[in-house]
């Protein structure tokens, strides 16, 4: 199913240089299955982002809306 992803983050800093905010919008096609375990690590990883992007080495607040564009 094409999933639409919005990664917003705010107070970040990548390689040394501070941003108020960065948004990051991607449309993915993903098994329902994939959803629940990108939803999941998530929610149970306090440093899911710092640790799969290069550079970035804190994130103040953030949030991942997960938005299905077709019917599944």
């Amino acid at each position: 199913m094409k999933v639409k992803f919005t990664l917003t983050m705010d107070e970040v800093k990548v390689e040394g240089k501070d941003f108020d905010s960065i948004i990051l919008d991607w449309v993915s096609d993903v098994e329902h299955n994939d959803v629940l375990a990108i939803s999941h690590n998530w929610i149970a990883s306090q440093n899911f982002l710092t640790q799969r992007m290069t550079g970035l080495t804190h994130v103040g607040e953030s949030s991942l809306t997960i938005e299905p564009l077709e019917d599944f």
